[in-house]
């Protein structure tokens, strides 16, 4: 049996604490977080921000004492300030200051990312928010019962920027949405399904600010505007949503880190130092699509490294299978969804890639209600014929799709394998012959 500490406690954090309780019995366990709460469901933030859920309590999946029920020591509002690596040793203070020293067999880090908050005027003016625990969402909610907030800005057009663009706009607030690039999501989609997402924001009243590089914000006391290099943006609230930086301080010089600055790992989550794991948004992750480490972060990467590093931490041997990124969104009833390489970023990486589209209605044109149009992106390498990614959009829900791509990334299926794919039929469901079969037969 060894005495294992984990280091954070949200969904890396949770998703190892539950693995080694429950399937471990004996360790001595113990938990350190900075929070007041676990478990967070950040992703779910601008439902409750733009009322499409009734409040946050839902957005919670474990706590202090369903942990501690099972046999953990669960530290809250209790920062690790120091870890020695040599003597095992983790050292924190609660915030009444009483301190905590506590050795470790194995150690397990999941600390998380931190928002990117940049250097400029006026970002320490009132209203201007950063929204990714808890007590930021709720804030926000709190300030819109201000009447006199009209405007709000959101910068970065990423999925949080694009998710509370729809919830202020369904709070009745006029927004912007600025970003230096020339659309919005153009991490996950190439221009023809970023397009698509891009006139669905403006048709619900969104304003676009895309090309636009914020260069100050300015106000008396409050936020009033936002000032970029091409004009200037009425603002009575600011979202700062450009981005986040893996949380890593702790590591010191003693863990060896990726290109990011994220704690570099194995694929059984150890780091560089034996018996000492990362997971979730701090550490890095192995990306099928490019066969190479790589830094995703993701609710879902983050849970399955959690199970991962815990098991490696009680003795068992368990490799990860990897990931490929995917994600998806809804706004306003348009669903998105990715997964692996972009055409876009296959480019850039230089691999010589290919892709095919397909449109298509996702059931029998005779099923006349709830039968929406699925557009398709299928990339794939032109040497190998391996699938590298997908991309999906529809008003219907398509999601249950995207995993077949995920899975054919890992697995390394040829765009011609899809091609007669076993896919089943019946109209409720879908069309005889498949868009995703279609999509590939067009792969000369």
């Amino acid at each position: 049996m060894s005495k294992i500490v984990v280091v954070g406690a949200n969904h890396a954090g949770t998703a190892a604490l539950n693995t080694i309780l429950d399937n471990y019995k004996g360790n001595e366990v113990v938990a350190f977080d900075s929070n007041s709460n676990i478990s967070f469901l950040g992703c779910g933030m601008a439902l409750w921000i733009g009322k499409q859920i009734s409040g946050p309590e839902g957005l919670f999946y474990s706590n202090k004492e369903k942990l501690e029920g099972k046999g953990a020591r669960i530290y809250m509002e209790t920062p690790v300030e120091d870890i020695d690596y040599e003597k095992k040793v983790v050292h924190a203070r609660g915030k009444d200051g009483k301190e905590y020293h506590e050795s470790f067999d194995k150690l397990i880090l999941a600390t998380g990312s931190v928002p990117i908050v940049p250097k400029i005027e006026g970002i320490d003016l009132k209203n201007v928010q950063l929204v990714k625990l808890y007590q930021n969402a709720e804030e926000v909610i709190e300030k819109l019962k201000d009447e006199s907030i009209k405007d709000v800005v959101v910068v970065g057009a990423g999925y949080i920027g694009v998710e509370l663009a729809e919830a202020f706009v369904r709070c009745g607030k006029e927004v912007t949405i600025i970003d230096c690039v020339e659309t919005c999501l153009s991490g996950y989609y190439d221009k023809d399904f970023t397009d698509i997402m891009r006139d669905n924001l403006k048709a619900h009243g969104v304003k676009l600010a895309f090309g636009e590089t914020v260069q100050k914000m300015e106000g008396s006391g409050r936020v009033e505007k936002v000032i970029t290099d091409k004009g200037e943006h009425k603002a009575d609230m600011v979202i700062m949503a450009i981005g986040f930086r893996p949380n890593t301080a702790l590591g010191g010089n003693h863990l060896e880190l990726f290109r990011n600055g994220a704690f570099l790992v194995d694929k059984y989550q150890e780091t560089s130092v034996k018996g000492v794991y990362a997971i979730g948004d701090c550490a890095t992750v192995y990306d099928n699509s490019v066969q190479e480490v790589n830094y995703i972060a993701l609710a879902s990467n983050a849970v399955r490294s959690g199970i991962v590093a815990a098991h490696n931490s009680c003795g068992r041997e368990l490799e990860s299978v990897g990931v490929q990124g995917s994600n998806g969104i809804s706004i306003w009833g348009v669903n998105m969804l990715s997964t692996g390489l972009t055409l876009t970023k296959a480019a850039k990486l230089g691999i010589q890639a290919a892709a095919v589209d397909y449109e298509d209605l996702q059931k029998p044109a005779f099923i006349e209600k709830n039968n929406q149009k699925v557009k398709i992106r299928i990339v794939y390498d032109k040497e190998s014929r391996v699938v590298l990614g997908a991309q999906m959009t529809s008003e219907y829900d398509i999601s249950m799709g995207l995993h077949m791509f995920s899975l054919a990334i890992q697995e390394k299926v040829t765009i011609d394998k899809l091609k007669l794919v076993d896919l089943f039929f019946l109209p409720h469901f879908n069309q005889p012959y498949s868009y995703i079969a279609l999509a590939a037969q067009k792969a000369e």
